[in-house]
């Protein structure tokens, strides 16, 4: 625990306040059963980071108000609030100090149900707001616990950017995969429309022994792909990770996504294992990338799969095109301010 000195607020602000941000992914390059330490079957993934839509909260701490006497606005963020609840007990027993109610307050731009973490963020925003509200930082392994608590599994959004397994139903680190991903350039698309992915109500197939020493092979050769910085041995991982998830998720347009992807010489697909939202991967050190992305984007578009965004994951490479529908996309909302319908396109 890091005890955050608080300074007098500045023109007379409420000291009791605190802010947080918790950023997205696009979905995942890699997810399945693995083998922890033990030799234990663990469900774990691998995200991979976009920078831009994220999730900001700001936390009002009410002392000698009942733990219980919480409000969160917009109010249909129930997972958020039941995090800052958990918070706060948590910030309390930390700091000394007795628990009290408050008011959370979310703005993102993270669409819903598309398999890009809008509700880890939120909640890893909320926690985080409710600690700096107390003075205090929380280590990740612990908001990665009451994330877990508060929606029963979550991306390792609270995390450096070193690229990890992540169990995302435990709330801990399977294995540090490297320092950091190889550069991608990405071309975002949705498939099914968009429209967002119920995961509850998606089938949960048992996986045997033959599917779990596929995984772990796929994490072996991604191992190798981050210590090597081999963005083709990547994209090969995503891709077929992502075809072993289309058992489950079924998108009728991921064979013509594949398509794209081969004859444009992309290194391969990604997808988001609980969502729609899906990539493209680039290496930006290939010849003649920017006419690979726009051979992309026209193909994408004749086989009538929304293009969304084109982005990096290089922070000191500029990103290479934006589409029109994600114009604007990284200007902050005002705390309580509603989210943005969950269709892709309009993000």
């Amino acid at each position: 625990m890091i005890r955050v000195p608080r300074p007098a607020a500045p023109g007379g602000g409420d000291p009791h306040t605190g802010a947080g941000y918790a950023p997205c992914h696009h979905g995942e390059i890699l997810q399945g059963v693995f083998l922890d330490g033990s030799g234990r079957r663990c469900a774990g993934l691998v995200t991979l980071p976009m920078a831009g839509p994220g999730s900001h909260a700001t936390f009002v701490r009410r002392p000698g108000t009942e733990p219980g006497a919480l409000t969160v606005v917009p109010a249909d963020r129930t997972k958020a609030a039941g995090a800052a609840g958990l918070a706060v007990a948590e910030c309390a027993r930390r700091s000394g100090r007795p628990p009290c109610g408050g008011e959370l307050r979310l703005a993102g731009d993270v669409p819903v149900g598309l398999g890009m973490g809008s509700s880890t963020s939120d909640v890893i925003a909320a926690v985080r707001a409710v600690a700096d509200a107390y003075g205090l930082r929380l280590p990740p392994e612990t908001v990665a616990r009451l994330a877990v608590r508060a929606e029963l599994a979550c991306d390792p959004l609270m995390l450096d950017e070193r690229p990890v397994l992540f169990a995302q139903r435990e709330g801990r680190v399977l294995e540090v995969l490297g320092p950091r991903l190889p550069p991608l350039v990405v071309v975002g698309c949705a498939l099914g429309g968009g429209a967002p992915v119920d995961t509850l109500a998606l089938p949960v197939p048992e996986p045997g022994d033959d599917d779990v020493r596929a995984w772990e092979r796929l994490r072996g050769l991604l191992r190798r792909a981050v210590a090597t910085g081999d963005v083709r041995l990547l994209g090969q991982v995503a891709t077929a990770s992502a075809r072993r998830g289309q058992q489950v998720l079924g998108h009728p347009e991921f064979d013509a996504l594949c398509a794209v992807a081969r004859r444009v010489g992309a290194a391969g697909v990604q997808i988001a294992h609980s969502g729609s939202v899906a990539g493209v991967l680039f290496d930006p050190a290939a010849p003649g990338l920017r006419h690979r992305v726009r051979s992309c984007l026209r193909a994408l578009d004749a086989r009538a799969i929304p293009a969304t965004r084109t982005f990096t994951t290089c922070a000191t490479t500029k990103e290479i095109l934006n589409g029109p529908a994600h114009r604007g996309i990284d200007r902050q909302a005002r705390p309580g301010a509603p989210r943005r319908p969950a269709r892709l396109p309009a993000l």
